[in-house]
């Protein structure tokens, strides 16, 4: 009866997470307002690599051919950022440059969005950078000042420099543009990533003053050309426009978006199928206390028994393996039915390997393996059913939901539940600020540190109930001699 209660338990579990799934996904419905009206979110655009990307910025360029560069100096860099309003209805937009906000030079295949490029640049508070198909970040001086910069092409060749006087110049990187045809497009650009909220990611914009600019290779005139503006519902007002003037040898460029990885603006991440997972582990660690506390019930654990932690460590091996098989089969049928059912939707669905997608689920399969063995270590230690449920469902699921709920993220830092983190589906990159909590679907912690630390948990108390169970043995042995 036990063991059938158990399969029961496990097969409860599956159902359960892939339901929640399911409907979850099934009433997703993305919509957005473009210059053609409401509608179908568009495809995110993808770079080079596969990832998905943002690519908007404003862009003052010409065609070089063949081999060239740009030399310019950003003399002045300032910007307009929206802070949460002061007064409800109000918008709250102060002087400022985000962290992340940049300026500098830019080459690149096309215009198309999610075309390969490199720049150099000066941000708002990390210095000096090159950057490269999206992906790539390079850091160079820590200058938050003016700044001369260089950047120069030789066939697929990218070399970029800094320099605080413009006569000695130091190299930011070197990279290489595979395939970059004979005529590319060089120039001036300015972009500002969104500020971070602790929920959101709301409007910025760069505005760079270039000076001293120098084209090696290029002598036309200079194009402008805001790539990647969104236009209003009317389908002719840009939403959150850039621009550059021209005034006594400068240019003043005024840019917003970002030329990086996109994160929440990148669609529905593949995380987002397993969503019912912490409801679904609740069964799980039941499961897992009920196979020791039925067992001592019934007479079959005690402290005359022989070799009691091995049977506890056999114990540990079938709770994990069967545990592992439930969370397998649980998140194999949620994660790809779950993002058929979104892309049947229309909605826009962020890119995703199948290493990663392997990785998710897999992942999600080891945490509920752990999470059991945590369970049944815990129910060896304190020997009261409920006692040992209650902690586990307070150990392991109740900081996800909080955090989930917005409250105490760094739970996820130091608890059990930190292991949710190897569901995370899309990575962070140094060079991206993002919403770090559930509401932007990060974890605070790498998806492998965070299953590491509920393996660290499931082995400390599975560990301490074998300690507990070898003293009580050789206790009862002292006994009977």
């Amino acid at each position: 009866m036990t063991l059938r209660g158990w399969a029961v338990a496990m097969a409860a579990s599956v159902l359960v997470t892939v339901a929640l799934g399911l409907l979850i996904t099934g009433g997703a419905r993305s919509s957005c307002v473009t210059g053609k009206g409401e509608g179908p979110c568009p495809a995110p655009v993808v770079g080079p690599d596969g990832t998905a990307v943002k690519d908007k910025y404003y862009f003052v360029h010409q065609p070089l051919q063949g081999n060239g560069g740009i030399t310019a100096r950003v003399s002045d860099m300032t910007g307009q950022m929206r802070l949460p309003d002061a007064v409800p209805g109000v918008r709250n937009v102060e002087e400022g440059v985000v962290p992340w906000g940049k300026a500098g030079l830019l080459v690149r295949q096309s215009l198309k969005q999610g075309t390969p490029y490199a720049a150099v640049m000066l941000t708002g508070e990390h210095g000096v950078r090159m950057q490269h198909n999206f992906t790539h970040d390079v850091a160079g001086g820590p200058h938050n000042g003016p700044q001369w910069l260089r950047l120069a092409r030789s066939g697929d060749t990218i070399t970029g420099y800094e320099s605080d006087d413009g006569k000695t110049w130091a190299e930011v990187s070197t990279v290489t543009l595979a395939g970059l045809p004979e005529t590319v497009e060089i120039g001036l650009f300015a972009a500002s990533p969104g500020t971070v909220w602790d929920t959101a990611v709301a409007f910025a914009q760069t505005t760079a003053t270039f000076d001293q600019i120098v084209l090696r290779g290029a002598n036309g005139s200079w194009r402008r050309d805001d790539v990647g503006v969104v236009m209003e519902s009317d389908g002719t007002t840009p939403h959150h426009p850039g621009q550059a003037v021209e005034s006594g040898g400068k240019l003043i460029v005024t840019g917003g978006g970002d030329i990086g990885p996109a994160t929440v603006e990148g669609g529905m991440r593949a995380d987002f199928t397993l969503i019912g997972g912490a409801v679904g582990l609740i069964l799980v660690l039941v499961a897992a206390v009920s196979f020791v506390t039925a067992e001592r019930r019934r007479g079959l654990i005690g402290t005359g028994e022989p070799d009691p932690a091995r049977r506890l460590a056999a114990r540990a091996v079938v709770v994990g393996g069967v545990a592992f098989v439930a969370g397998l089969v649980t998140s194999g049928i949620a994660v790809p039915v779950g993002l058929a059912v979104l892309r049947a939707h229309q909605n826009p669905i962020q890119p995703i390997t199948l290493g990663t997608e392997l990785r998710v689920i897999v992942g999600y399969a080891a945490l509920t393996a752990a999470a059991a063995v945590l369970a049944l270590g815990l129910a060896a230690l304190v020997k009261r059913g409920l006692v040992a449920v209650a902690l586990a469902v307070a150990l392991v699921v109740v900081p996800n939901l909080l955090a989930t709920a917005g409250l105490v993220p760094w739970l996820l830092m130091f608890t059990p539940a930190a292991g949710f983190a190897i569901t995370q589906s899309v990575p962070t990159f140094a060079h991206v600020d993002v919403v770090q909590s559930m509401v932007g679907v990060y974890y605070p912690l790498p998806p492998w540190a965070g299953l590491a630390v509920t393996c660290g948990y499931a082995a400390v108390a599975l560990g301490a109930a074998l300690a507990v169970r070898s003293g009580q043995a050789r206790s009862c042995a002292a006994r009977t001699r």
